[in-house]
This record gives C-alpha cells, sequence and structure tokens, in this order.
C-alpha cells in the first residue's frame, strides 16, 4: 500500500525531460504539412538527431525552481537571434557530376565560341601531360553561335590531345579530330537508336554528338580511378551544403556512383543525404537485388527508385515534339524507346517495388510517358507516386492527366529563366501553353517537386525559389514574369523545394520540414527569406548547414 502511495505521489512531481539538446535563441521558420508557415524560437533534439519539439515564439523561459528545476540538455547551442530554416531538398541532381564539373575544364561562363577556345587552349597549357581533355558547360545559345560547335573549332586549339566537350545540359557533346578517331568515327558509322551524328555538307561527321550518339565518343574515354570518384563526390558534397542542400535525389546513379558513396559513408564522410534513382532497371537490380535498399546510415542513403529516359533536350534538339521544331521544320527531336520498350522497362522496375522516374521534356515525351503511367497503373496499382522528370514542355490537353496516379512533376524553376527565349525559337509563340506549367501542375492535381539539374545549372535553391513565384531571372527579365499566369506563391515555391521534394522520394516521414520525429536538418541564414524581395532572395548567405542535429557546414 505504502509502495502504491508514494508512486502515486512520485507522479505528480514534475520530471525533467531528457532531451538531449537545444538549438536555442533563433528566428525558426518552416511550413507544416498543410503548408502553412510556421515560427518558433527554439528546437529541442533527442540524441537521435530528430526534432522533439518547436518552441513558440511566445512560449514564456521557464524559470528553474526545486520541484521542477526544468529541462536538462547534453548541450545547447545559443544562436544569438539568426534565421534558422529546413535544409532544401534538391528533387533532381546528378551528385558525382556535379564533383566531377567542379574539378574540371568548366566553360558555363563562357559566352562566345572564341572564349571557349581561348579557356580550353589555356587549360591544355596547364595541363599538358593529360592525353585526354576533359570539360563540360557550352551552350551555343549563350554564345549566339547559331550552330553547333565543331571538330575544325577544336582542332586549331587542341595541340595533338583529344578533346571532348560536354555541352552544359549534358545531352551533346563536340569532340575534336582526334577523339573522333580515337573513337573510329567515320562517315560510315551507323547514327545510333536515340542518337543523332551532326553531319558536314560532305556528309562526314562534323563533331557534335546529340543524346546515344554520344556513347560512341565516351565509350574510349578513360575512366576515373575510385579515387578519383571519390574527389568528386566530396567536392560536389562541399557545393550543396553551402547553398542550404541536406539532401538531393541523384538522378542516374550508376554502379560506381553507388560505391562510392559507400565508401564515404563507411568512413563518416556522407553528411549529405542522396535519395538515390539507379541509372536503368539493371544498376536496380544489382544494388537493391529484389527490391530498394532500406534507408543506410542514419537515413543518409537509399536507392530507391529507378531513372529511366523518353527523349533528349530542348537545347540540343533532342526533346521528342508532336509537331516539327519551329527553328528546324524538318526535326522532331529523339524519342530514345518504343511505347512498348519504354512500358517494359517501367514495368520491370515496378514489379520489384522501385519508384520510376522518366526523364521526359518534349509534348510527345510527356504523352509517352503519361501513356505508360496509365497503361500500368492497373497492375501496380497503390502509392507508387510516378515521377516525370522535368515535364518541361506539356500538351494542354495532357496536363490534367498529372494529377492522376499519384504522379509528380518533378521540375526545375530555374530552366525556366535559362531556357525562356530559346524555347520561344523552338517552339514558338503558339506551343508555350504547356510550358513550365508549374500552377497548372498543382491545379490540376499534381504533387510537384523542385530541383536544379546540377550540374546542368548550378544546385542553388534561392535562384530557384525565386523563379518559381516570379518567373524571372536575376535581372528581374521579363518586366512582370515570362507566363506569369504559371507563377506559384512564394510558400509553395518553397514547398516544393522542401516538402514536396522529400514525398517525391517517399522520405516524407524521414526529413523534409522541421516537426516531431523528423530529422533536424535545418540552415541558419542572413535574412528572413519571407521578408526578402526577389533579388535579395537570390542574394541569401548560408552561414551553417546543420544534418541530423550536427552541424556539417560552416562558411568561413
Amino acid at each position: 500500500m505504502k509502495a502504491a502511495l508514494l508512486a502515486a505521489a512520485a507522479a505528480l512531481v514534475p520530471v525533467p525531460a531528457l532531451a538531449d539538446a537545444l538549438i536555442d535563441n533563433v528566428q525558426g521558420i518552416t511550413l507544416d504539412r498543410n503548408g502553412q508557415v510556421v515560427r518558433f524560437k527554439a528546437i529541442v533534439m533527442d540524441k537521435d538527431g530528430k526534432v522533439v519539439r518547436l518552441v513558440p515564439p511566445n512560449e514564456p523561459p521557464h524559470k528553474p525552481t526545486k520541484k521542477d528545476p526544468g529541462p536538462r540538455y547534453d548541450w545547447r547551442a545559443d544562436l544569438k537571434g539568426k534565421v534558422l530554416l529546413p535544409g532544401f531538398i534538391d528533387a533532381h541532381g546528378h551528385v558525382v557530376e556535379l564533383g566531377f564539373a567542379a574539378l574540371s575544364l568548366d566553360l558555363s561562363d563562357t559566352r562566345s565560341l572564341d572564349e571557349a577556345k581561348a579557356k580550353v587552349a589555356a587549360y591544355i597549357a596547364a595541363n599538358p601531360d593529360r592525353k585526354w581533355i576533359i570539360g563540360r558547360g557550352w551552350n551555343q545559345e549563350v554564345w549566339g553561335l547559331g550552330r553547333f560547335p565543331t571538330a575544325a573549332d577544336l582542332d586549331a586549339i587542341s595541340a595533338g590531345h583529344a578533346v571532348w566537350l560536354e555541352r552544359a545540359d549534358g545531352h551533346a557533346g563536340v569532340a575534336n579530330s582526334i577523339a573522333m578517331r580515337e573513337a573510329g568515327v567515320t562517315a560510315a558509322t551507323p547514327t545510333p537508336t536515340g542518337g543523332r551524328i551532326e553531319k558536314t555538307a560532305g556528309g562526314q561527321p562534323a563533331g557534335t554528338f546529340v543524346d546515344a550518339a554520344k556513347q560512341l565518343v565516351e565509350k574510349v574515354i578513360p575512366q576515373p580511378l575510385p579515387k578519383e570518384r571519390d574527389a568528386a563526390f566530396l567536392a560536389a558534397q562541399q557545393v550543396l551544403l553551402g547553398y542550404g542542400v541536406t539532401a538531393i535525389a541523384d538522378m542516374g546513379t550508376t554502379l560506381d556512383d553507388w560505391l562510392s558513396f559507400r565508401r564515404m559513408a563507411d568512413i563518416g564522410a556522407l553528411r549529405v543525404r542522396v535519395m538515390s534513382y539507379a541509372m536503368g532497371v539493371e544498376t536496380a537490380s544489382r544494388v537493391g537485388g529484389k527490391g530498394p535498399t532500406p534507408w543506410l546510415y542514419a537515413d543518409r542513403l537509399r536507392m530507391g527508385g529507378v531513372k529511366l529516359y523518353a527523349d533528349g533536350a530542348l537545347g540540343s534538339r533532342g526533346a521528342w515534339l508532336k509537331a516539327p521544331y519551329a527553328d528546324a521544320p524538318g526535326q522532331t527531336g529523339l524519342g530514345f524507346n518504343s511505347d512498348a520498350q519504354l512500358q517494359n522497362q517501367m514495368s520491370r522496375a515496378a514489379m520489384d517495388g522501385f519508384q520510376v522516374a522518366v526523364h521526359a521534356i518534349g509534348d510527345r515525351a510527356n504523352q509517352q510517358v503519361l501513356d505508360a503511367i496509365q497503361a500500368l497503373s492497373d497492375t501496380y496499382a497503390g502509392d507508387r507516386r510516378w515521377r516525370v522528370e522535368h515535364a518541361q514542355i506539356v500538351d494542354p490537353a495532357d496536363l490534367p492527366r498529372f494529377g492522376h496516379f499519384t504522379t509528380i512533376a518533378s521540375m526545375q524553376p530555374i530552366h525556366q529563366t535559362s531556357d525562356r527565349t530559346m524555347a520561344e525559337a523552338r517552339l514558338g509563340a503558339q506551343r508555350l501553353a504547356g510550358a513550365y506549367a508549374w500552377k497548372s501542375m498543382l491545379a490540376k492535381g499534381s504533387k510537384l517537386a523542385f530541383g536544379s539539374d546540377t550540374p546542368v545549372e548550378k544546385p542553388d535553391p534561392w535562384a530557384g525559389w525565386a523563379a518559381g513565384f516570379t518567373r524571372q531571372d536575376a535581372d528581374g527579365q521579363p518586366y512582370g514574369g515570362w507566363r506569369p499566369e504559371e507563377a506559384l506563391t512564394r510558400e509553395q515555391a518553397w514547398w516544393a523545394y522542401t516538402g514536396g521534394a522529400s514525398y517525391a522520394g517517399f522520405a516524407e516521414n524521414k526529413f523534409g520540414i522541421l516537426a516531431p520525429g523528423q530529422r533536424a536538418d535545418f540552415i541558419i541564414v542572413d535574412r528572413d527569406p519571407l521578408n526578402a524581395s526577389p533579388t535579395e532572395l537570390r542574394k541569401t548567405v548560408v552561414e551553417q548547414t546543420w544534418i541530423g542535429g550536427e552541424k556539417a557546414w560552416e562558411r568561413k
């Protein structure tokens, strides 16, 4: 009886909480699952780096007493009134490629062919022992060239080296004559399905290879060593963390990429969370066996999906269109698969439980993917979250179909600002009604997930967020926004980079927002993004990046 009374009495005495850590004195801002803004002044976290509670701004400070001394924390961080936000999630990127781009010849800042040639020549002079000169980032539209670069353009400055330079979108590359000779490419080389070899007036290969034709040259380029892949990953991770990106969907993970992720995680060097989508069904099967891997390394790595391709890119005229290009009347782009082939690939992935993500840019490619989703949904029912990657040019008649079968539109708002004038030239004004149609996607019931497609674009979520609700570039052009009827609200664009992107990767119960039970992935920034102008929002400086309650990066 006495023991029972003692137990009852003890239950009435406040017991100090056993939470392990307090991130205190912040201007905290997040969105809840309804897209509503939540503000808080502190985060209570447990020993596993998960959020226990967000402390409301108006909650009075605790006054310790002998009976109620208050919660005990293993440690406390006073962030001195700084703004704290959930980390961004890039819904579509290429992690190792970003690292290699950061470590190799980068032509993304060149504004003319001559400027690019001078940069290549300087790189060759600085690296005379390299047999192959590899670079990326050129864009003939930015150069105002009116054509693709050619082998002849490169031969004059290649100084005996084989040269291979990828276009900014990764869907085309230009080789010099030495590289083509090494690859055995001649006028008699057949064009592979899903590719195009640009030809001279005399029928010789001109040097530019589009989509599947790239492999004709790439197959003879020496492959990076494992230690070089690891270095590329670490370089990419630093870039991502510096922008406040705490998780990324790696679209097209190769077996070598996966091994690099695992090597880095095994030594504790994997900080950013990677939602991996295998490059094709075979890679997924080799990694996952009968289905997706579990979440590994405290929710830092999982291969849960398969990346497939329906077409190429708009800039290289590889995007598959229903009608010919306005600026190339004889071309409709490149469809990579027949309808049956694409359905077969999607079915093979879905039957093993992998999420399916299909690259589709042109309106014909988007129709093909939507047709396949509809055909497969009776067999593969439930919450499949079929993903259409890019969904840039969509026939308005097909827009409502994105609201069916839990289909996700995984889009990159920064593409709209960089592609605007090129898209107008490629399609003509009359065919832009379903182009980069973010608001229409939401209105039709689709889920939006935003990313950057890095290294095609910088993995800068601030620029993407600003573009999402302004439809303007960094210079504020065009005035009023390009097709402003498709602009989102500021909060909708933010959600697509956080909660929407985590939902797209089946990670909404792991991370993406700041709420009890979620991983404490957050960033410290120099301004309140909800009160900043679009120009100021783009200038936001990330000061610290925390993942799982641990500081992963700090600006020096």
